[in-house]
């Protein structure tokens, strides 16, 4: 595989593992974030350089990689005399990684293109484990052909990577995306709580369930921690939130009817006042222990 200089922007929970899985394919990478001594540690584990402004990491890079919190985290690192963009090459591509709104993508797109550079919106599924695995689910939108210039160097952290359409349709697949998971996290937390009060054992019900029909990647991997009340591992409330209110907006938009995503939304700010803002989605099932007045 050709290597490139590349730049990531955003040394998170996924943004760290994926910039090291660009630095362990052999392409020679530049990061940024926001909290420096983040930076450092990242440079103390693999190799790269560090620098002070997105600006400064993205000149002369061939692409760039943002992973960060929500559009105006991505606004900052990306407008502005130290912004990408500011220093952004000609014909390099401007990768956002981060789940934002499609709007954003096409305002990004346009930017992009004005400064001589090509845009990607390119937000994954897959957690903090396919970030550190190197197998994250990722849907583009973009340019067909910059997509394919792209896809090489995105596969080294990817199990799965797959063009949407033109920009914004990234997004618009993570929102369904982020529905599918609210609805199955739900319906999962009512049957679990069933299981629960009917004096069943959790982890025996999942054993037999989890062959048939009722089987899904929540069910697999969140069932257990569910059953003994450990909501660490991952996505957080906060940002489940974040995005289904972008998804709320598009299906204003649109005109598409979302009822259970709405409900779910509003089961999910009621864990945020129970002090779970930080709790992975996996949590709703809290909610429901607490109505019931369970300590």
């Amino acid at each position: 595989m050709s290597t490139h200089r590349v730049a990531f922007i955003g040394l998170g929970v996924m943004g760290f593992p994926m910039a090291g899985h660009l630095a362990a394919a052999g392409h020679e990478v530049a990061v940024y974030n926001r909290t420096a001594t983040r930076a450092n540690e990242w440079t103390s584990q693999h190799k790269g350089s560090t620098h002070p402004t997105p600006a400064a990491a993205a000149e002369g890079a061939e692409f760039v990689f943002m992973c960060v919190g929500n559009d105006d985290d991505v606004r900052s690192v990306t407008y502005g005399d130290d912004g990408v963009l500011a220093s952004i090459a000609n014909d390099a591509v401007l990768v956002d990684h981060t789940t934002d709104s499609p709007n954003l993508a096409k305002e990004l797109a346009s930017a992009s293109a004005e400064a001589g550079a090509h845009f990607l919106d390119a937000p994954l599924t897959g957690g903090q484990a396919g970030a550190d695995n190197g197998t994250l689910t990722i849907m583009v939108g973009g340019d067909a052909a910059v997509f394919e210039r792209t896809s090489s160097v995105i596969d080294c952290y990817t199990k799965t990577v797959k063009h949407m359409g033109g920009a914004g349709t990234g997004q618009l697949t993570k929102m369904v995306n982020q529905i599918c998971i609210a609805g199955i996290v739900q319906g999962l937390s009512e049957g679990l709580h069933l299981a629960e009060k009917s004096g069943l054992d959790i982890n025996e019900v999942v054993d037999i369930i989890k062959n048939g029909a009722a089987q899904s990647w929540q069910m697999e991997n969140r069932a257990e921690t569910m059953a003994a009340r450990v909501f660490d591992y991952g996505f957080a409330v906060n940002w489940m939130r974040k995005d289904l209110a972008i998804a709320l907006d598009i299906g204003r938009e649109v005109g598409a009817r979302l009822p259970v995503t709405a409900l779910v939304d509003q089961f999910y700010a009621e864990v945020q006042a129970l002090g779970g803002s930080r709790w992975d989605t996996s949590s709703l099932i809290e909610r429901l222990r607490r109505v019931e007045g369970e300590s």
